[in-house]
């Protein structure tokens, strides 16, 4: 059973920064595409930043040399450093992780955390 666990969020000011961090157990797969996905109020859920098993990153262009996303295979840790945060990127994070190779932005994904709330104050 894949189970995916985020802790990391909360409240910073402008410019402030966090690291979110997503736990994974039950992937014992040898390809697996994880992203962060955020999700404000009335508004999709919207992908953020992708990672594959080789360690290729994508992000979308609101966060691009703002965060970064990595990934430590031993512990089977995802992470998402967040830095310059602005207001708007107030919303909940949620990780989450496909099975297989193909790692698109715009994917779906096949497991999904419960999502941590980031507020960030002007």
């Amino acid at each position: 059973q894949v189970e995916l666990v985020e802790s990391g969020g909360g409240s910073v000011h402008t410019g402030g920064s966090l690291r979110l961090s997503c736990a994974a157990s039950g992937l014992t797969y040898s390809s697996v595409c994880m992203a962060w996905y955020r999700q404000g109020q009335r508004q999709e859920r919207e992908p953020i930043a992708i990672i594959d098993s080789d360690g290729l990153s994508t992000y979308v262009h609101s966060v691009k040399g703002r965060f970064t996303i990595s990934q430590d295979n031993a512990k089977k840790t995802l992470y998402l450093q967040m830095n310059s945060l602005k207001p708007e990127d107030t919303d909940v994070y949620y990780c989450a992780a496909r099975i297989g190779r193909l790692c698109l932005l715009q994917g779906t994904f096949d497991y999904w955390g419960q999502g941590t709330q980031v507020n960030v104050s002007s």
